[in-house]
């Protein structure tokens, strides 16, 4: 069985995050979804509310192949756990790129895992952060979050 772990805050879920998703699921038997912490960022939106609605979310959209979890820890190690075979990242740019390729060469250093990339194309310029940015500012969001998602940010 291949399984790929796709591991972010998610905080909030997005668009992009979807389409991630949808891509593995069909190349894949299984796909995790692992709701991390990011030390670098304060979690904005409960992660076990988000785990809940990604799950909803997932379903209404015919995604049957997945898992939602929450996990404190490295990636790699939680990948490892969960017997993966890829860890799944997105890559909207370059500068993503690069990032995500640092990270991959140290994640199979650590567990022996590969990453595979998939592309965002359509929704590059989607992040949570700049979501994030336009929550703050009272703007409309609903094109860049999923239906189920708008229900968690709004509590």
């Amino acid at each position: 069985m291949k399984i790929g772990f796709y591991a972010g805050s998610f905080d909030p879920f997005t668009i992009g995050h979807l389409h991630i998703v949808k891509v593995a699921s069909r190349i894949f038997d299984k796909v995790i979804v692992g709701i991390g912490v990011n030390p670098k960022k304060t979690r904005r939106f409960d992660k076990i509310k988000m785990k809940n609605a990604i799950e909803k979310l997932l379903k209404s959209e015919n995604v049957d192949n997945f898992e939602v979890i929450t996990f404190d820890g490295l990636t790699a190690d939680i990948a490892s756990e969960y017997n993966t075979n890829f860890l799944i990242r997105g890559v909207r740019n370059g500068i993503d790129y690069d990032f995500e390729e640092n990270l991959a060469l140290i994640n199979e250093e650590i567990a022996g895992i590969d990453t595979i990339y998939i592309r965002a194309g359509e929704f590059g310029a989607v992040s949570s952060s700049m979501v994030y940015e336009l929550l703050k500012r009272n703007k409309d969001v609903s094109k860049y979050i999923p239906k189920y998602i708008i229900d968690v940010i709004k509590e």
